[in-house]
């Protein structure tokens, strides 16, 4: 086994589901550590993510468990495996390290979703647009960190592009659409680009209109990574003070109704182009 000061979000999410697993069957680290054939305190390790763990050790960690569930086992089995380093390492020093633990988790899905209602999700913003959010942070930053932010958020938008670019669905409310960041120019283009990269075939933009009869939730920003299973998947919320995520079942299993509610909602996807261009023409 070998330590890792910072451990990824993959490698803590491994060992919190390993924890899981051991805590349904009932066992204390040391029963568990006894029938792994390991120390309780190397065990308590794999599970905070201080120590690395093989996909043998997985295999019988689940056999000993008792988790049945094959396409669970063979998903954890294969975050094991994965020991490249991903883009936004080169950010490491500069930026939140949670800022970096969504990259990588978002890096890993299998379909991402989103729903905003006062902005336009990050994957979706032009550099103008990206910019201007940040210059009004608070706390405020400086011009340096500014451009880091923004350089990070474009990379992020690779998953979007790529050879193996996954399925993404944004649903944004009307408001978002006529939030002026930036002003009139840098929106109209900004509506432009959801216009634009809507048209890909792996992307779907939805919006939720001002003449909605029914809007579920708080109105909070919330990205859905979606897992290898569901189990697997990740709930983040932006939060001022940044991303927070969220693994538990039972309130992923409320953020997946959430976001079925939230569809009955919004308007299709030709109907959200039309409304989308008809802001950009008013501007």
């Amino acid at each position: 086994m070998t330590g890792r000061a910072a451990p990824t979000a993959r490698r803590a999410r491994l060992g919190a589901e390993l924890r899981k697993l051991r805590e349904r069957a009932g066992m204390t680290t040391t029963q568990a550590a006894k029938l792994l054939g390991t120390s309780s305190g190397q065990l308590s390790n794999i599970e905070v993510a201080r120590f690395g763990v093989s996909a043998e050790r997985v295999r019988v960690a689940a056999g000993a468990y008792s988790c049945t569930d094959q396409a669970l086992i063979k998903a954890l089995v294969a975050m094991t495996g994965d020991r490249r380093r991903g883009w936004w390492e080169e950010y490491r020093e500069i930026l939140p390290p949670r800022l970096l633990d969504l990259a990588e988790i978002e890096d890993h899905g299998t379909s991402l979703r989103a729903a905003h209602s006062m902005h336009i999700p990050g994957l979706l913003q032009t550099v103008d647009h990206a910019r201007e959010i940040h210059r009004q942070a608070v706390p405020e930053m400086s011009p340096p960190e500014i451009e880091h932010r923004v350089s990070y958020r474009v990379k992020r938008q690779n998953v979007l592009y790529r050879a193996n670019a996954v399925p993404y669905r944004a649903l944004i409310h009307e408001a978002a659409l006529r939030m002026r960041f930036g002003g009139p120019a840098v929106a109209r283009t900004q509506l432009r680009h959801l216009l634009d990269v809507g048209e890909r075939d792996h992307v779907t933009v939805r919006v939720i209109p001002f003449t909605a009869t029914n809007y579920p939730g708080s109105g909070q920003s919330v990205y859905y990574v979606h897992g290898p299973v569901p189990r697997l998947d990740t709930a983040q919320l932006d939060q001022s003070h940044g991303p927070v995520f969220i693994d538990s079942e039972t309130q992923l299993a409320q953020y997946r109704l959430l976001f079925e509610r939230l569809d009955a909602a919004a308007l299709t996807p030709a109907r959200s182009r039309d409304l989308i261009h008809e802001i950009a023409q008013q501007l």
